[in-house]
């Protein structure tokens, strides 16, 4: 697995610091697992894979927004997938080797760098980007609109 580290891919700090020892206080060890280690939730076992509930993603570690329920659609890959972030810089994509020869996109929270999934690009799904953005439900909280 890819340990998280403390700064981004510029070499820069991340602009929230998440203590690791509260975070773990704060979330359960799966999520802990995914946020700081680059785990993976097991497929189709996540709260979010299939539900249709209109809100915002957010980062479970610093409360980033991230992903918006419009961009949200159903992959079937088993995990919850977006074609597209909020904002591009509300993400960080880092080369992943972890799978060599296999080389795939990260996804992490730009903010606090927490790892969040991967993103794969010409699979041939029908969303406006032609990319899907493949999330751990563990990284994220969704902040249902009212």
């Amino acid at each position: 697995m890819n340990e998280i580290t403390p700064n981004n891919s510029n070499g820069k700090p991340y602009s929230v610091e998440i203590n690791e020892d509260e975070l773990r206080k704060r979330v359960d060890p799966l999520s802990f697992d995914v946020l700081r280690k680059a785990a993976t939730e097991t497929a189709f076992t996540g709260e979010y894979t299939d539900i249709e509930t209109i809100g915002v993603y957010r980062c479970k570690a610093c409360s980033a927004e991230l992903f918006r329920s419009e961009t949200k659609f159903h992959s079937g890959c088993g995990w919850p997938s977006f074609y597209a972030p909020t904002e591009k810089d509300a993400v960080e994509l880092i080369e992943d080797r972890s799978l060599f020869p296999r080389v795939r996109t990260e996804v992490r929270c730009a903010a606090c760098g927490s790892h969040l999934g991967h993103v794969f690009t010409g699979e041939g799904y029908a969303v406006p980007t032609d990319q899907r953005w493949c999330i751990n439900s563990v990284a994220l909280v969704l902040e249902a609109k009212k």
